[in-house]
């Protein structure tokens, strides 16, 4: 029944297609300071967070492991130049830990970034390893904001579950239209990027974040997402965030 169930789902979005991933931008936008001189975006698509994210940093670098899905996001930023883009596959790294690397590519203060994100793309990676990697990438002070996929294993999973499968419907009837308009190419490429079902659970992922990432903020949001907030150790060389968290 539940196969069924995410087989209809997965075929509504298809014929409806808007961005989940896309959703949380806002939100992730709100935890943010508003200024800071770094930011990095794991697994950046076509761009749209670094995009949004060059408003707020003087320079941006977002990774992706697509080269195509990179070429795209470097077309629809020609007039972002806080913009860079980078195609690194992360699952070829033997250490995440070596993400530290990637703040040369930016020209980064050696200390790291102050803002990194990384949406929908923790589950691809080993869950501990990708937590420790992406602390390394952080400057003191330095806030991660991760909107990630879980697996639903407790009641309280199937419950939100039940609330997003009709607020999907609705949002993908809401924003499909307007998804196929607005550069409808780069919207067939960030809907053809490869997915993989994610086997973490929100506990799990929580656990992990007390380990690696002590006072982590992990909450479960709708859509099949949870997200995850941290801010580094140290004193942060921006100012403080544009709103509360929500």
């Amino acid at each position: 029944m539940l196969t069924a169930l995410v087989e209809r789902i997965d075929a509504f979005n298809a014929a409806h297609p808007w961005s989940h991933n896309d959703h949380y931008h806002r939100w992730i936008m709100r935890q943010l300071p508003a200024h800071v001189r770094t930011a990095l975006d794991v697994g950046c698509g076509t761009g749209n967070l670094v995009r949004a994210l060059a408003g707020r940093a003087d320079a941006v670098l977002g990774i992706d492991a697509d080269r195509g899905v990179v070429d795209v996001a470097r077309g629809l930023s020609t007039g972002c130049p806080a913009a860079s883009f980078a195609a690194i596959d992360l699952r070829d790294l033997a250490d995440l830990r070596d993400l530290a690397d990637l703040r040369d590519l930016a020209d980064a203060p050696g200390d790291g970034y102050d803002v990194v994100t990384a949406v929908a793309v923790v589950h691809h990676l080993p869950l501990e390893a990708a937590l420790t990697g992406l602390r390394a990438l952080l400057a003191p002070g330095g806030t991660l904001v991760i909107v990630g996929c879980y697996r639903a294993a407790t009641r309280a999973d199937r419950l939100v579950e039940a609330v997003a499968v009709p607020a999907n419907v609705i949002v993908g009837l809401a924003r499909s239209n307007r998804f196929r308009s607005n550069r409808s190419a780069a919207a067939r490429v960030a809907m053809a990027a490869p997915t993989a079902a994610p086997d973490t659970t929100l506990a799990e992922i929580a656990a992990a974040a007390a380990r690696v990432l002590p006072g982590a903020r992990v909450r479960r949001r709708l859509f099949w997402r949870y997200s995850l907030t941290f801010t580094a150790a140290g004193s942060p060389a921006v100012g403080p965030p544009a709103a509360a968290a929500a």
